[in-house]
């Protein structure tokens, strides 16, 4: 199992969009839930859009950024370097609160930092989100796409994935156009898309500099894919992956998460479809169903200590283990080169997302020309 890098206790206390103070309650309970047993888990709740980001001088925009009542305790001090046996937040909403404080990569961390304080000037009196990316979508996605990284002046800004940049309106017009959408447009976190079936990621979560992460950091961001897909795996049917990078990326964290990538390890094409196979789970006993301990198998991948007993957290759901197996599909990606000079059309996407839609059991819309 991947190592989950902590987040930062100097991170900005992460909140949602929407139902704001009820997700507050939600999480001071589960912050002083993890301060008698000296772990860390993720909040349970609904899919949202998270809001807040990087204070700067001059106005500042109403909406996501400005929550209501008080920010939450930050809890016990957490390091800035990978957490040692930890299982992994128990929900994406967890997750992706978790992935929104995390500070592993200095680089990255200076850079979407820099961003969020210089602006654009078109920007200029926005206040930017500054952190990770988490991803996008519902919780029981039967789709999942996966792109690059945010974009500085995008999702970095905004706070969503492929939201505020002209990457994000090819993707989500198109997914718009097949049916996967509510709008063809995503313009902010509270613009009120929703999507259908379909979850948004990308396997680096901080805009990098030049759109261009280093190896070591999508390395160092693997351990938040792989959680991603293992919590999805339940419902996850079939995965869009968007350029070659990505596509890198992706499959030794697929592989990680559970699943057999064949080998040759597949190269990357527009249109490429690889099939990745469930590999068989160990069945678990009557005892560690009824003491919540894991397997062996998983006991060995996944270590606890002491004040981070791994039988602390509950077993995974049964339904996991009968997870099948996941249609991959290559696309290049949405980016302005791609897009501008005809390598990639609006009706090569829709048809990739149509195909990939069809083969997560979704009913897509008939692409137009």
């Amino acid at each position: 199992m991947s190592e989950i890098p902590s987040p930062s206790p100097d991170a900005p206390p992460v909140v949602h969009a929407h139902d704001e103070r009820v997700l507050l309650s939600e999480l001071r309970n589960t912050v002083a839930a993890m301060s008698r047993r000296g772990g860390e888990r993720g909040t349970g709740g609904a899919d949202r859009s998270y809001g807040g980001g990087v204070e700067s001088s001059g106005p500042k925009e109403a909406g996501p950024a400005a929550c209501a009542g008080p920010a939450p305790s930050a809890g016990p001090a957490p390091s800035t370097g990978p957490v040692q046996g930890l299982y992994g937040p128990a929900d994406l909403a967890g997750l992706d609160a978790r992935i929104a404080g995390c500070r592993a990569c200095p680089r990255l961390v200076a850079w979407r930092e820099e961003v969020a304080v210089t602006k654009r000037a078109a920007f200029a009196d926005q206040t930017y989100w500054g952190r990770p990316v988490p991803g996008f979508g519902p919780a029981d996605a039967s789709l999942l796409v996966v792109g690059l990284a945010p974009a500085a002046h995008g999702g970095n800004r905004t706070g969503r994935m492929f939201t505020g940049d002209r990457s994000g309106d090819v993707l989500y017009a198109a997914l718009h156009d097949v049916g996967l959408a509510s709008q063809g447009t995503s313009v902010s976190a509270d613009d009120g898309l929703e999507l259908y079936g379909v979850r948004v990621t990308s396997p680096v979560h901080c805009a990098p500099p030049a759109n261009k992460p280093t190896p070591q950091e999508r390395d160092t961001c693997r351990p938040w894919l792989v959680r991603e897909l293992e919590l999805l795996r339940p419902t996850l049917r079939a995965a869009v992956v968007l350029g070659a990078f990505g596509w890198q990326a992706a499959l030794p964290a697929f592989a990680e998460a559970g699943w057999t990538v064949p080998r040759p390890r597949p190269t990357f094409a527009h249109g490429a479809r690889v099939t990745l196979g469930r590999r068989p789970e160990p069945e678990r006993t009557d005892a560690d169903a009824d003491t919540g301990t894991r397997t062996s198998t998983e006991a060995s991948t996944n270590t606890g200590t002491d004040s981070d007993p791994v039988s602390a957290y509950p077993p995974e759901p049964a339904s996991a283990s009968a997870s099948a197996s996941v249609e991959l599909f290559g696309c290049f990606h949405v980016s302005q080169r791609n897009t501008f000079t005809g390598r990639l059309t609006p009706e090569m996407l829709r048809e990739v997302l149509s195909a990939a839609a069809e083969s997560a059991g979704l009913t897509p819309r008939s692409p137009r020309g």
